[in-house]
Parts: structure tokens; C-alpha cells; sequence
């Protein structure tokens, strides 16, 4: 049995989950609230830190901006995404005017971007607006 450690959305505690169990709904040990709702999570830069260092599953990233049409339009199309790829992936998103350190970091030059972190390490990048289908296809045909 492996088990897979897991940041709740809530209370950014680290679970460990057995991996077999991760289509069950769990919920946090300390907050008991679920730890997948379907829905992308906006992070600040300190929640994302979190997420990225001590959760097992990869972390796909939308870096967005409130002011960008092409974001707005792909928001719809990463929730859908978000429903068919938890709890394997954990979607998130990080607007890059508040958290402006993170684009710098990751050289955030146009948005939308999307980009999977495994392990602290990003593996994948994607630059543009994507639909639903395009982006479930791209973050499972990443590199495990």
C-alpha cells in the first residue's frame, strides 16, 4: 500500500492518503473537509509553496491574469478540467498581478500558461488558451 501525502485546499495540512483510496472522496484528517471539490484552487504564493513541496500528485498551474481575455475565456474550460483529472492532479490557479514573484520565478512572459510540477519540479509548459478536452489530453500525456 503507498501512501500519498496530500495538502488540504482548507487548512493546507499535510494528509497521507493510501494511493488506492484516493477515488473515495478523503477528507482531511484535521479539518475534515474534502480534500478534492472538482474545482481549481486559487493560491497565493505561500499556499502554492506548500502545495508544490509536500503534496505526491502533480500540480497543474493555470497563471492567469484578471485582465487577460484569453484567461477568462480558457476559466471554464480548466474547472472541466479540474473535474475529470482530481484527484491525480491537483489544478490550481495563480493570478500573476498578486503574485507577482511567482511569474517572475517561473519566467511567466504570456498568459495564459499552464505548467505541471511533480516532486518541486516542473515537468511540463504550455503557453495559450486551451479547451477542456486539449488540456485533460496534455496533462496526462506529461511525463510521469
Amino acid at each position: 500500500m503507498s501512501l500519498l501525502h496530500l495538502v488540504c485546499p482548507a487548512c493546507q495540512s499535510v494528509n497521507r492518503v493510501p494511493e488506492e483510496r484516493l477515488r473515495d472522496a478523503p477528507d482531511c484528517g484535521r479539518c475534515h473537509r474534502p480534500l478534492f471539490s472538482g474545482q481549481p484552487l486559487a493560491l497565493t504564493t505561500a499556499e502554492f509553496e506548500r502545495h508544490l513541496q509536500k503534496s505526491d500528485i502533480p500540480l497543474l498551474v493555470d497563471f492567469w491574469a484578471p485582465w487577460c481575455g484569453p484567461c477568462r475565456m480558457m476559466a471554464p474550460a480548466f474547472e472541466q478540467a479540474a473535474a475529470q483529472l482530481e484527484p491525480h492532479f491537483r489544478l490550481v490557479k495563480v493570478n500573476t498581478e498578486e503574485e507577482q514573484t511567482l511569474a517572475a520565478r517561473y519566467a511567466i512572459r504570456s498568459i495564459p500558461t499552464l505548467a505541471i510540477f511533480r516532486h518541486g519540479q516542473e515537468i511540463r509548459r504550455q503557453a495559450g488558451a486551451m479547451g477542456a478536452a486539449d488540456i485533460v489530453r496534455w496533462a496526462r500525456n506529461a511525463p510521469r
